[in-house]
């Protein structure tokens, strides 16, 4: 694959004015479940958000809960997604596009608390003309910084339609 350089997206152009207002994150993140509602389920704030890094913050609500009480495994899976989701979008060139086809997820620990879910891709990936798999790692841990989850979101990037 080729390098392609490009300008960012309109994602993170519209992030970098938002996030200086005050509760910027939470109106860039409401407009984020508006254009995907079905991540409203999990009442996200992102947090942090830059080529390469998304951070994604959700409350510990029990409409986000199991049977037993603890995080559901689904919520998890959903704000793995948004966390890769958004970070892909800001760390690929805006003349792609992108969309979720494979997760492969480890539940490692029960949680109980607010959850944090943080993808990251170090180095930035390499995109070309032809399409491309690109894998994101993405943790998400408790209020205490155990880990709960570890997944991995694999991304089918490839050159918009012109």
């Amino acid at each position: 694959m080729s390098t392609t350089t490009a300008t960012s997206s309109a994602n993170l152009r519209i992030w970098n004015r938002l996030r200086r207002l005050p509760f910027g994150n939470k109106i860039f993140s409401q407009a984020v479940c508006f254009k995907a509602p079905y991540f409203r389920s999990v009442h996200p704030t992102i947090t942090v958000l830059r080529p390469g890094r998304c951070e994604v913050h959700a409350p510990n609500r029990r409409s986000s809960h199991n049977h037993i009480g603890t995080y559901h495994a689904i919520a998890s899976c959903n704000l793995a997604e948004l966390a890769a989701g958004m970070m892909t979008d800001v760390s690929i060139p805006a003349t792609h596009r992108w969309i979720p086809v494979a997760m492969s997820v480890e539940y490692l620990a029960t949680g109980s608390t607010d959850m944090k879910a943080t993808a990251t891709l170090d180095p930035l990936p390499e995109v070309g003309e032809e399409p491309s798999k690109l894998t994101v790692p993405v943790e998400i841990v408790t209020a205490d910084g155990t880990v709960a989850v570890k997944a991995e979101i694999t991304m089918h990037v490839s050159p918009k339609r012109r």
